[in-house]
């Protein structure tokens, strides 16, 4: 079964309607992810003694040396209600090592009822610096930070939070993320997810503006592309196991990015947790052996997980992830992790098979590769192919010129045209199954203002 996704349709109306109007904050403290449902859920981990706060009470009160001490000291603060660790937290913020306007914000929010004035107004001061430095960083996690101290700082100082708000939302958001979107060029790197996700949570937390409304099918197929991008084997960690997620060029696993990778399915599921596709990456996270147990890791895995939240079977995504708006090609074999793998995006092809990534090109590639139930096909070594396909075999020709109309001639067969996607990936629907045929393609005249169109995906 192949999952095709749609066109990308325009941006929504209400969402346009939204962003002309003032934006303000009008939530209570704590606003950034504390929201009261996910304030009770996490207090009532604590008193269960879950193993996550387990996990997270052991490493805090041991004093183990965390990666971001202000963000973990005050989330505990904030579970707990132990004024100790608010202090910890609030020191370090006003501290010389308080320079991450991330975990400032959050102690800003988290720890607001520990502050006195002073130590209000001087953290206040300080994120305001923080922001004018980082100014003109238009990166998402730059851009991300700065709307955490922004919605943190509403109530101080409202004048530069709302700027900074408006800002974000009318000019940052619709030029460099809807526009490119809607373009046909995604614009958020993998590595970038929770960043983008802690940005949509906050604004839609204080503000109710939900931003993905403006790129709509981008956002409703982002979990089970991110859930897709992932190479199947599991990495064996320190602490834990990890699923890696793809990577342009084959390095050594990141066990850092693994792990804010996997936060980032989890925040996903929180911000929608009633949709099929989050529902299948809830299917996906919920194995113990993926927990996060790191200093890094602990943290985050106590703040987003929700054990109780049911979640479908992965087994129920299609095995093959088509995009042609993008041009995005993701493929495995079977969902074990013992499967192979085959991925075409950025520019780049890559095959995952017996625990290892190789880098492949068409030039390279002489004959068909048969990927589970898919078989991919390549363009720059010949346009002729002897195929013999089972009933779910899908067909893919890669390496193609991109948005070229191309003659498709099958044995047996009535000749049709079908037309490469942005990236020279074809896909070809009508080839018969169940016997040997030969297929041959031959160009034909090019696509020119047309778009490359595909049939509805199959619903999970």
């Amino acid at each position: 079964m192949v999952l095709l996704v749609p066109s990308v349709c325009l941006p929504s109306l209400r969402a346009e309607a939204a962003q002309d109007d003032p934006i303000v904050v009008s939530a209570d403290h704590p606003r950034l992810f504390l929201r009261p449902a996910r304030l009770r859920l996490l207090k009532r981990e604590r008193e269960r003694t879950s193993m996550r706060w387990q996990q997270f009470e052991t490493l805090i009160a041991g004093n183990a040396p965390m990666p971001e001490p202000g963000f973990a000291r005050a989330l505990y603060y904030a579970i707990s209600g132990n004024a100790e660790f608010a202090k910890s937290a609030i020191a370090w913020a006003l501290g010389p090592s308080g320079t991450d306007l991330h975990q400032l914000s959050l102690v800003y929010d988290w720890c607001l009822p520990a502050m006195s004035e002073t130590q209000q107004h001087d953290l206040a001061a300080r994120m305001l610096k923080r922001m004018a430095e980082t100014a003109a960083d238009d990166s998402i996690p730059a851009v991300r930070s700065r709307v955490l101290a922004a919605a943190a700082l509403f109530d101080e100082v409202p004048q530069i939070p709302q700027r900074e708000l408006e800002r974000t939302v009318n000019q940052w958001w619709k030029t460099k993320i809807v526009a490119p979107l809607l373009a046909g060029r995604d614009v958020i790197p993998r590595d970038d997810s929770y960043a983008l996700m802690e940005l949509l949570h906050a604004l839609r937390d204080t503000t109710n503006l939900d931003l993905r409304e403006s790129a709509a099918a981008f956002f409703k197929e982002f979990p089970i592309e991110h859930l897709m991008t992932y190479y199947p084997a599991a990495f064996p960690g320190a602490e834990n196991e990890y699923y890696i997620g793809m990577e342009p060029k084959a390095v050594e696993p990141n066990t850092q990015v693994a792990a804010l990778s996997r936060v980032a399915d989890l925040a996903m599921v929180a911000f929608d947790v009633n949709a099929p596709e989050t529902q299948v990456l809830q299917g996906w996270l919920m194995h113990d052996k993926f927990l996060l147990r790191s200093t890094l890791g602990s943290p985050y895995e106590f703040l987003w997980a929700n054990p109780y939240q049911p979640g479908l079977s992965y087994y129920h995504v299609p095995l093959i992830y088509y995009n042609p708006e993008y041009g995005r090609l993701f493929m495995r074999s079977s969902w074990e992790d013992t499967a192979i793998w085959f991925g075409h995006f950025d520019g780049v092809m890559q095959l995952f098979s017996e625990g290892r990534v190789n880098m492949i090109s068409a030039k390279q590639m002489a004959a068909p590769v048969s990927v589970g139930e898919a078989m991919v096909c390549f363009g720059q070594n010949g346009l002729k192919y002897q195929l013999s396909l089972n009933d779910e075999d899908a067909v893919f020709v890669v390496g193609l010129e991109p948005k070229q109309t191309y003659r498709v001639e099958v044995d047996d067969e009535e000749m049709f045209e079908a037309a490469s996607d942005r990236a020279g990936i074809l896909h070809l629907a009508d080839v018969p199954r169940g016997k040997p045929v030969g297929v041959r393609l031959a160009k034909a005249d090019p696509i020119g203002a047309a778009t490359v169109t595909e049939r509805s995906p199959h619903n999970l």
